[in-house]
């Protein structure tokens, strides 16, 4: 991949020279949009952890929430496997704080499952929006991932509501796993995170809350990346940018490289150039974008993981739950 990145950069030097002139004349007031939009995006998701817990019985001010969800984008942005790394530190994080097993897990789970739903929204909206060009664009992807998205959320919605269908399931994985005793135990401990999820907000409205926190944290993501256009004085065409940004999301989530570098960066300057953006204004807006919106916030997420893991390893204070000299090792 690096060696693939390399070569890509040697053989359009051209375009590259261009792009780092161009990102020489930033206007400094989108910039500076652009820097609090994301600050909001951050927030939103931060919110959505926040809400889980709090509909949990854990109760936990936005500025630790913010903290904790600022470490784990760090760590899972700058290691190898970080995704893998970054979900056993939160879950580290929240066991050290008095959170039961089944709640962080089940916080983890369905903070995922929201922002999967919220990126399916979009993609139905670019999907709308952008009419044959988008199709062409993304030719099958977007409808696969968008049915995909939608057949979940049924079966999610189902499940929660349902407990029939929580015992079926059961049942049947019970039997097909019956000689397996990994699978049966996974089983086992995915049960109790649907039946705990079940439970946090009961009345269905409840649940706008975190949707929208989670779709903000996208939305906000998104003019992130339509502001650092206008910084360097790139013309936006709606349609294509969110269709551009959504699709960048796929390959994204997929962590092929610590912190997506080069895949986010190629991606999107090539799906921009697919909708009428000159190369090097594509490249420039990509690197602006990945600036503000990784590079930045590293150095902050950084210090909230070691912030988070060092309070974690103090004893608790006056009128906090006392933990178990085994949840604090």
């Amino acid at each position: 991949m690096l060696a693939t990145l390399i070569a890509t950069v040697v053989a359009r030097r051209d375009e590259v020279v261009r792009a780092v002139r161009l990102l020489a004349d930033v206007d400094p007031l989108p910039l500076g949009a652009a820097a609090m939009c994301e600050a909001l995006s951050l927030l939103c998701f931060a919110g959505v952890w926040r809400w889980l817990l709090t509909a949990g019985g854990a109760r936990w001010p936005l500025r630790r929430a913010a903290a904790l969800t600022l470490g784990a984008n760090a760590v899972a942005g700058a290691l190898p496997a970080g995704a893998v790394l970054a979900t056993a530190w939160s879950y580290r994080q929240l066991r050290r704080r008095a959170v039961d097993a089944d709640l962080a897990a089940t916080v983890l789970a369905v903070a995922g499952a929201l922002s999967l739903f919220s990126l399916g929204s979009l993609m139905g909206l670019a999907l709308a929006a952008s009419g044959s060009a988008g199709r062409a664009a993304g030719g099958w992807t977007m409808p696969l991932v968008l049915v995909a998205l939608v057949a979940s959320a049924a079966v999610a919605a189902l499940v929660r509501r349902s407990k029939t269908a929580r015992r079926c399931l059961r049942r049947l994985w019970g039997r097909g796993t019956r000689h397996v005793g990994w699978a049966r135990e996974l089983g086992v401990a995915t049960g109790r995170v649907v039946d705990r999820a079940a439970h946090l907000g009961q009345e269905w409205w409840r649940w706008a809350t975190p949707l929208l926190q989670s779709l903000g944290n996208w939305v906000f993501d998104l003019a992130c990346l339509i502001l650092c256009m206008h910084a360097l004085h790139i013309a936006v065409a709606w349609p294509g940018a969110l269709v551009a940004y959504v699709l960048t999301q796929i390959p994204a989530g997929l962590r092929l490289t610590p912190g997506n570098i080069g895949v986010v960066e190629a991606g999107l300057a090539v799906l921009l150039s697919a909708y009428g953006v000159p190369s090097s204004e594509a490249l420039a807006a990509a690197l602006l974008y990945r600036a503000v919106n990784y590079w930045a916030v590293q150095p902050i997420g950084w210090c909230c993981c070691a912030v988070m893991t060092l309070r974690g390893r103090r004893g608790p204070r006056g009128g906090r739950a006392h933990l178990r000299r085994g949840d604090q090792e």
